[in-house]
């Protein structure tokens, strides 16, 4: 008897650690990646369109917040564009020269991320260059400026140009493993992607539930009529307050509730609509657009894209079935 609680007691660890290997490391597609960094690219290349034109007002030292105020309101103490300006100065280029050299390198590297050429070095150049601007312009950052640039940062190690890119085209005909394949790599990739999202916003939400603002719903009527953000009169609100008080429940429900119904498949596609819907929301009421296009774009990506190995081919064995599951990507 001794001998099989033994043996019993020593195979709940190799479980636990079989279902943790599955969970992180399982062979998964990398579509869920690509697309990932097909949307972000989109969006962030529109978001470049945008303010193309005030560009040099929004990096320059001669701008809308000229130099020494830029440099006493920063809250980033890392090298921006000014840095690299002062020091390309005795070489005869100006300020000017760098803040565009910059956004066309900024740019093309968004360009050839969207089509998936030399992923991992575009990423790279993506994420330095898109640092590089918000550490120039700080004082106007927001949450979509930070999670673009994180995000940014996980596509230069998952293998997000393994498929849908130039780079798997130009590598279709190398031998060894077929571009698109599952892999271990993507897997882990994406748990990091998905684990990062739910704690993104079970954090927001367990934040805003500690006030009463969001109980009651004044952060919902702030939001709406604050001029900076106020698209549309809600003044109406005023003589129904249980309309913003539903609102402000809704969004602690969706943002607590998010990390733990993202994962039942019975749940799943109710989240990302109800998701998609929140931050559309901010985008038509709030004018904050681009947080509104880039946040279900990264729930779409990592939760709605599937990332299940593919079905056994033929000519190929089928894998075994007799080990427990987990969450399916």
């Amino acid at each position: 008897m001794s001998g099989s609680r033994g043996v019993s007691r020593g195979a709940r660890p190799s479980r636990v650690g079989s279902l943790i290997e599955r969970f992180a490391l399982a062979p998964a597609s990398p579509a869920p990646l690509a697309a990932l960094r097909i949307g972000l690219a989109t969006v962030l290349l529109v978001q470049a369109a945008l303010i193309a034109p005030a560009f040099l007002e929004l990096y320059g030292r001669q701008g809308i917040l000229q130099g020494p105020l830029r440099e006493a309101f920063g809250r980033l103490a890392l090298p921006g564009i000014g840095w690299m300006a002062d020091r390309l100065a005795p070489l005869g280029i100006d300020e000017a020269s760098v803040l565009v050299g910059t956004g066309a390198l900024y740019a093309l590297s968004l360009v050839a991320l969207l089509c998936g050429l030399w992923t991992r070095a575009a990423a790279l150049l993506s994420w330095s260059t898109h640092r590089m601007l918000m550490v120039t312009a700080d004082t106007t950052l927001y949450g979509a400026d930070l999670f673009a640039n994180i995000f940014l940062f996980y596509l230069i190690w998952v293998p997000a140009g393994a498929t849908l890119s130039l780079d798997r085209w130009r590598r279709a005909r190398d031998p060894g493993r077929a571009p698109g394949e599952p892999t271990s790599a993507a897997r882990l990739g994406l748990r990091v992607v998905q684990l990062h999202l739910c704690i993104a916003y079970l954090a927001s939400g367990l934040e805003k539930a500690r006030g009463a603002s969001w109980w009651n719903g004044e952060a919902i009527w702030r939001s709406l009529m604050l001029p900076e953000y106020r698209q549309l009169d809600f003044s109406w609100l005023a003589w129904h307050p249980f309309i913003a008080q539903a609102a402000g429940w809704t969004v602690l429900a969706v943002e607590i509730g998010y990390a733990f119904l993202i994962w039942p498949r019975l749940t799943r596609r109710a989240v990302i609509v109800a998701t998609a819907l929140l931050h559309l929301g901010i985008a038509a009421f709030m004018g904050l657009g681009v947080f509104g296009a880039l946040m279900p774009v990264f729930t779409l990506a990592a939760f709605g894209v599937p990332a299940d190995a593919r079905a056994p081919s033929p000519s190929r064995p089928a894998a075994r079935t007799d080990l427990p599951g987990v969450p399916g990507g």
